[in-house]
Order: C-alpha cells, then structure tokens, then sequence
C-alpha cells in the first residue's frame, strides 16, 4: 500500500521533523523512510520498535 500510494490517508504517516525523512507507524513499529518523489522511489532506513526508532 505504501509503495502504490504514500499518500493514503488509512496510513499513519508523518514527516519527520528537522529530517528529510518520513515515518509509517505499524503497532509498534516504526519504519523511517525516505521518498523521492519525482522518481517514485521509497528507500527505507530502519525498522525498529518505538522505542528505538528515534534514536
């Protein structure tokens, strides 16, 4: 769902703040990614569990 529309509004993503990158919250998980979106191309940096993810 993710890599068809970013966008979707059933997703709960944000933009990070001060960062370039976007985050997807699973339960709790979190996978920090980053888009470009010309390209049409997610790149993910981590997965990891709320508590870790920020760090």
């Amino acid at each position: 769902m993710l890599g068809e529309n970013p966008d979707d509004p059933r997703l709960d993503v944000k933009r990070l703040a001060g960062e370039p990158y976007h985050r997807l919250r699973v339960g709790n998980w979190r996978v920090i990614y980053d888009r470009q979106d010309q390209l049409r191309i997610i790149s993910i940096e981590r997965t990891k569990p709320r508590r870790d993810a920020y760090k």
